[in-house]
C-alpha cells in the first residue's frame, strides 16, 4: 500500500512525502525547503531514498542541497530539459522510474507550459503534476505559450478520470473565485467551493483531487464547453477559434483582471 501525505511550506506549498507500508524508505515530491521534510522524515521514522522534482523553480527544489548532506544516497529524479543542481537522473518523456522502495512505477510526462522542462510522474492511478495543473486552475505561463500549455493539459485530462492530481499549492479557494467569473452558474463549482471551504475550515488540503471532478470545475480543462468558449470571447471581444486560444484567453484573463 503507497501512503502519500502532504508536508506543508511556505504557506501555499505541498512537499508530497511517499512511503509504503511496511518500509522505512520514504520519497519526496518538490522539496523547496528542506527542514520540514527532515522533520517529517524523523516523525515518521523514515530514511530519504529518492526526490522527484518536476521543475526548477527554487520553491521546489531549494531543499535539494540540504537533503543531500543528510542522505548523500539518496536519487534525485528530474527533468532533463532544466539545469536544476543535485539531479542525479535526468529524465525524458516516456521513461519510467521506480523510486525508492514504494513497488510503483511512474511515467515521466512531458508538460511544458509553467516551465519549459516541466514534467510530471504518473503511477498507480496517482499524477504528481507540480504546477501545470492545480486544483480548479493551473500555472503561469512563464516559459511556454498558450499553444505548450494547452497541449499539455490536454494530456494530462485524457488520463482516466479516478487518477489522482497531487499538485504543489492550496491556491484552490482562489482559483474558484476566478473560475466563478467564467462560469458564474456551474454547479459542480458551487459545491466543489463549499466542499473546499469545510476542508479548510477543518485544516484539510484541499488536494488531491480527482481529474474527473477537474474536468467538471476546471476552466482550464474545459475549453470545448460552450459556456467558457462564451465567457472567453465576451471577455476577448473576439470569436476564438481553438482550444488554445480559448486557454490562452481564460489564462490572460486571470493574469490581467484577478490576480
Amino acid at each position: 500500500m503507497l501512503n502519500i501525505s502532504p508536508i506543508p511550506a511556505f504557506g501555499d506549498n505541498y512537499i508530497w512525502l511517499l512511503c509504503a507500508s511496511g518500509s522505512t524508505a520514504g520519497v519526496v515530491v518538490d522539496p523547496g525547503d528542506a527542514g520540514p521534510v527532515l522533520e517529517a522524515l524523523e516523525r515518521e521514522g523514515l530514511e530519504l531514498a529518492a526526490i522527484l522534482i518536476t521543475h526548477h523553480h527554487s520553491d521546489h527544489t531549494g531543499g535539494i542541497r540540504r537533503l543531500l548532506q543528510h542522505s548523500p544516497e539518496a536519487i534525485v529524479y528530474g527533468p532533463a530539459g532544466e539545469h536544476i543542481p543535485g539531479i542525479t537522473q535526468q529524465l525524458h518523456d516516456g521513461d519510467r522510474v521506480r523510486p525508492g522502495e514504494l513497488g510503483v512505477e511512474f511515467e515521466v510526462l512531458d508538460v511544458p507550459g509553467h516551465t519549459a522542462g516541466h514534467i510530471a510522474y504518473y503511477g498507480a492511478g496517482h499524477l504528481f503534476c507540480g504546477d501545470t495543473l492545480f486544483s480548479v486552475g493551473c500555472g503561469r505561463l512563464f516559459e511556454g505559450t498558450p499553444e505548450q500549455m494547452s497541449v499539455s493539459l490536454a494530456r494530462i485530462a485524457a488520463l482516466p478520470g479516478d487518477t489522482l492530481a497531487y499538485c504543489a499549492h492550496e491556491y484552490t479557494l482562489d482559483n474558484i473565485g476566478f473560475a466563478k467569473w467564467v462560469e458564474p452558474d456551474n454547479p459542480d463549482l458551487l459545491a466543489r467551493e463549499v466542499e473546499a471551504r469545510a476542508q479548510r475550515s477543518r485544516g484539510e488540503p484541499t488536494v488531491p483531487s480527482t481529474l474527473a471532478q477537474e474536468l467538471k470545475v476546471n476552466p482550464f480543462l474545459r475549453a470545448h464547453i460552450p459556456g467558457v468558449k462564451q465567457a472567453a470571447e465576451q471577455f476577448s471581444g473576439r470569436t476564438l477559434t481553438s482550444p488554445a486560444e480559448i486557454f490562452g484567453t481564460v489564462r490572460y484573463w486571470k493574469d490581467s483582471r484577478y490576480d
